[in-house]
C-alpha cells in the first residue's frame, strides 16, 4: 500500500478561499502536509509522510497487535454526522478491538476516499476529531493513502498495540465451565442508530443524547486491558451484536455459549425501551442482536468472578454475568426459564 501518496492528486472540495467547490479542487498533498503531518507528532517511524513505507520496530518484551476495521457512509454513520465525530468513530472502533486483546494502543495508519463536494472545511473537521481522539488515547498516525471518490465517503484505519509477549487475549481460550460476562450497557448502539434515523420520538431528551453520543462515538473499554490479561480466558469486542460476537467466541474456541437475555444490562433507555415492547424477550433479541456496542464480551474461571468485578469497578466499567460456557457449538439463547430461537445474531458482513 502506498503512504501518502494520492492517486490523484484532486478532490471536488470546498477551498478555504470559498471558490466554487465543483470546480475548484482540493490539493491532495497541501492536505497531506499542512493537516496530517501534524497528526504523527514527529513520530520518527513516520518518515514525515514523506515516504512511501513507515519503519516500525516492536519492543523487546512485546507482542505488536494489528487491527483492521473499515466504516462507509450509508452502512456506518450517516451523511449528516458531522465529520469530526465520523473520524472519532473510526478510530473507537478500531480501539475497542485492541481492548478486547488487552493491547495498548500506540499508532494507527489511515486510508480515506475522500468524496464528491468533501471540501477543505471538512477534511479540517475531520482532522479536528482525529487529534482529539489521538491526544486522548495516545495515539501517532504513521502513514496511509487518500483517494478521491464518486461513491460514498469510505475510512479505514489500521490500528497497532503492544501487549506483553504471549499476553494478547484471543477468543480461542474459552473454556467449559467459565463464565460469561459483558462490560456497560447492551442495546444503545442500535437505540442510537434508531433515533439518529427518527425513530422513539418520545424518548426522554437525555436518554436521546446518550444513545446517540454511545452510537457516534462509543467508548472503547482501553481500561480492561490489564485486567483481561491477568484473568480472563477469551474475549472480543461487541462490535456485531452482543450474541454474534459471542458466537464468535463460541466458535473459535470449540465450545457452546448460553446466554439469559434477563441478565444483559441495559441502560434506562434500554429499559424503557422493553418495557413499552408487547414482546420483552423480541425487544431485548433487538439489543442484543442490533450491534454498534463496542463493549467486551469475556469468559473467566468462577472462582476469578469477584475479584474482577472490583478491578473493572475502580476503573469506572461495570461487568455484569450473562451466561456461561458449556460444551457443545453456538450460542444459547434464553429469556425466563425458555430458550429463544434468534433467527439473526447480529449485523453480517457482505
Amino acid at each position: 500500500m502506498r503512504l501518502w501518496t494520492p492517486s490523484r492528486a484532486i478532490g471536488h472540495g470546498r477551498p478555504m478561499s470559498g471558490a466554487d467547490p465543483k470546480t475548484t479542487p482540493v490539493d491532495e498533498f497541501d492536505l497531506i502536509a499542512r493537516l496530517l503531518r501534524p497528526l504523527t507528532d514527529g513520530a520518527p517511524e513516520a518518515l514525515e509522510l514523506l515516504d512511501d513505507a513507515a519503519v516500525l520496530t516492536p519492543k523487546a518484551g512485546e507482542d505488536l497487535i494489528v487491527t483492521a476495521d473499515m466504516i462507509v457512509e450509508g452502512v456506518h454513520f450517516l451523511t449528516s454526522d458531522p465529520m469530526d465525530l465520523v473520524a472519532r468513530k473510526l478510530l473507537r472502533v478500531n480501539l475497542s478491538d485492541l481492548a478486547a486483546k488487552g493491547a495498548t494502543p500506540y499508532a494507527y495508519f489511515l486510508t480515506i476516499a475522500w468524496p464528491s463536494g468533501c471540501g477543505w472545511s471538512e477534511r479540517e473537521a475531520f482532522v479536528a476529531g482525529l487529534r482529539r481522539d489521538q491526544d486522548q488515547f495516545g495515539l501517532k498516525l504513521l502513514g496511509g493513502d487518500t483517494v478521491s471518490t464518486a461513491g460514498p465517503f469510505t475510512l479505514s484505519a489500521t490500528m497497532l498495540g503492544r501487549v506483553p509477549a504471549g499476553q494478547a487475549v484471543l477468543r480461542s481460550g474459552a473454556k467449559p465451565g467459565d463464565l460469561v460476562l459483558v462490560s456497560g450497557q447492551i442495546g444503545d448502539g442500535w437505540l442510537g442508530l434508531q433515533s439518529a434515523l427518527g425513530l422513539f420520538e418520545n424518548m426522554d431528551d437525555a436518554d436521546r443524547a446518550s444513545v446517540l453520543a454511545r452510537y457516534r462515538t462509543p467508548e472503547p473499554r482501553l481500561g480492561l486491558t490489564d485486567i483481561l490479561r491477568r484473568r480472563v480466558h477469551a474475549a472480543a469486542d461487541v462490535s456485531d451484536g452482543l450474541v454474534a460476537d459471542s458466537g464468535h467466541i463460541a466458535r473459535a474456541s470449540g465450545v457452546a455459549i448460553t446466554l439469559d437475555l434477563g441478565c444483559v444490562p441495559m441502560s434506562r433507555a434500554g429499559a424503557d425501551y422493553v418495557a413499552a415492547s408487547s414482546d420483552r424477550a423480541e425487544a431485548l433479541i433487538g439489543l442484543a442482536t442490533g450491534g454498534d456496542d463496542y463493549e467486551i464480551v469475556l469468559t473467566l474461571a468462577p472462582n476469578d468472578l469477584e475479584a474482577t468485578i472490583d478491578e473493572a469497578a475502580r476503573v469506572d466499567v461495570p461487568l455484569a454475568v450473562i451466561g456461561r460456557v458449556v460444551e457443545g457449538q453456538g450460542v444459547r439463547v434464553s429469556f425466563e426459564g425458555r430458550e429463544i430461537r434468534v433467527s439473526a445474531s447480529g449485523y453480517r458482513h457482505g
